[in-house]
């Protein structure tokens, strides 16, 4: 199993679809100021939107874009677009294009619900758009594992103790990786450079003089490669949860290790605090690490009973009559990993989870766990998955960052990722692995590390929260000094990202920029 945690938006602090309960790097080119080389222009009929009704009250259409810009001829993929209307068209300001990272995450889902992750005041004056990059979800989606592939590989032993385990870890990834090959053609034009410029198309056909665009987490990332190519075409850019653009794969991947390390650490510190703490007086962090082993050892168990409380009675019937024992599923080391990183993501609503789950953990019922886990990973309670979330986070993130290091000093490396962050260190550690096989099998081009300033024709907020997990915030100091003239804000607390969860702070610092343009005076910071 290759563990690297997902840069999505936490979504739990907001109404949304089940699928998105709980939680749910580069490949730049030289900046310019006009189109990037063989990019079409507007004369083209790439651009093209024919709207119909979908959704209730939605409106769906379909943009079409170069497989390869650069070689036209190659085809074209569909990018599945959504659009929420503003309820004051008179006064509407314009598009507000949307994306809630990952990569792998689902913008037409994110879409969906923009009147509950949609603050009123920008709701009202903004049509909001949202999209699937290529690759993900509806958007000629990257294929690579059934249900049941997707089950063991998940679930599979995420950190190799020995050599035996080094050998089996190889050949799970390779697995993977033929499987990708396999099932989706052009594997090699996935990127999120390529993503970014299908959305100068998708500007051209709303019909948008520049770009207004609310990115979160992995969605930061995309606003900036797009920003780097299409500059002078920037509207009102808010980047929230930012990704460091200038950052190699394994400095990236140690960063979030310790990240989630602190997070959890202060989450130890807050679990005495509530009735319901199952960790012992005086806590360490060496308590999940035993924890942690216990479980490799011995995996805890889904029972029954838990799955009839969470699927229908003909559901779980058909379940039990399976050949596979689903009423007794293991929940493995690699899943309970999972499932406390993801809790992580949001301390209001992940945290109690946590307790609660540990409280569970710790008498062999992994239901918390398996609850936890399956939410971050996209599972349905009927064993299928929503999207294919998984299989392009992994193809897209090998595109998007370059990797140095064989297979053999990646294992060798663990020791230091240990030392930095003890608990989760030695998962992330060998998230590089698959990359390396990925890249023997399409042969694609190593993505080049730009550390460029960039002079927008807009300012850009950027949003970084102090105890972010996933997107730890010296990313987001990081991405403000590569954007000239851009501010900072700054949300002092747990969690990942920051609007919309519960600062009028920082809504109010986000809503203002994006209905008047007003951008903060200075760089600005407010508490959770």
């Amino acid at each position: 199993m290759r563990v690297k945690y997902k840069k999505e938006r936490s979504l739990s602090t907001i109404k949304l679809l089940a699928f998105y309960t709980l939680a749910t790097a580069i490949l730049l080119s030289g900046c310019t100021t006009g189109s990037a080389k063989g990019f079409p222009t507007a004369s083209n009929d790439y651009s093209t939107l024919k709207w119909k009704s979908c959704h209730g009250s939605f409106q769906c259409a379909t943009l079409k874009v170069p497989i390869d810009y650069l070689n036209p001829s190659l085809g074209q993929f569909d990018i599945a677009i959504l659009r929420y209307r503003a309820a004051n068209q008179q006064n509407r300001i314009g598009a507000l294009v949307v994306n809630p990272g990952g990569p792998g995450v689902s913008g037409i889902k994110y879409a969906l619900n923009a009147e509950y992750s949609i603050n009123p005041k920008t709701l009202e004056r903004y049509d909001i758009v949202g999209f699937d990059p290529r690759g993900i979800a509806e958007s000629s989606p990257i294929h690579c594992l059934t249900a049941a592939e997707q089950d063991r590989f998940l679930a599979s032993d995420p950190k190799p103790d020995n050599q035996a385990q080094f050998a089996q870890s190889l050949l799970d990834s390779q697995s993977f990786v033929d499987k990708c090959v396999a099932k989706t053609r052009n594997l090699a034009h996935f990127s999120t450079y390529e993503a970014a410029h299908d959305m100068e198309l998708l500007r051209l056909g709303l019909g948008e003089k520049k770009l207004n665009y609310l990115g979160f987490s992995y969605g930061t990332y995309l606003g900036t490669l797009y920003a780097e190519q299409f500059p002078e075409n920037v509207g009102r850019f808010v980047l929230d949860g930012a990704i460091n653009p200038a950052i190699s794969n394994e400095e990236q991947s140690i960063l979030q290790a310790v990240a989630f390390d602190k997070a959890l650490a202060n989450f130890i510190a807050d679990c005495p605090k509530h009735s319901d703490c199952p960790l012992p007086e005086n806590a360490t962090s060496a308590f999940f690490i035993n924890f942690f082993k216990r479980v490799a050892k011995k995996p805890l168990i889904v029972q029954t009973s838990q799955l009839v409380q969470q699927t229908s009675y003909k559901l779980a019937k058909r379940l039990s009559d399976q050949s596979v024992d689903q009423s007794k599923r293991e929940i493995t080391e690699g899943l309970v990993v999972t499932g406390t990183a993801s809790a992580l993501y949001d301390d209001v609503s992940g945290w109690p989870l946590l307790r609660r789950a540990i409280t569970q953990g710790l008498s062999g019922d992994g239901s918390g766990f398996a609850k936890l886990a399956d939410s971050y990973n996209g599972r349905n309670s009927d064993g299928t998955y929503s999207d294919n979330q998984n299989d392009a986070n992994i193809v897209i993130d090998c595109l998007d960052w370059q990797n140095k290091l064989s297979n053999d000093v990646i294992r060798a490396d663990a020791i230091h990722f240990a030392k930095e962050a003890p608990v989760f260190g030695p998962y992330v550690a060998y998230s590089a692995i698959t990359c390396n096989f990925l890249k023997k099998s399409i042969h694609y081009p190593d993505p080049k590390n730009n550390k460029l300033v960039l002079n927008t024709a807009t300012p850009v907020i950027i949003i970084g929260t102090t105890h972010d997990p996933a997107t730890p915030y010296a990313w987001a100091k990081a991405l403000s000094t590569y954007f000239i003239g851009s501010r900072l804000v700054t949300l002092q607390g747990e969690g990942h990202t920051g609007y919309a969860r519960g600062s009028a702070c920082i809504d109010d610092a986000v809503d203002t920029y994006l209905v008047t343009g007003a951008i903060p005076a200075q760089n600005l910071i407010c508490k959770q």
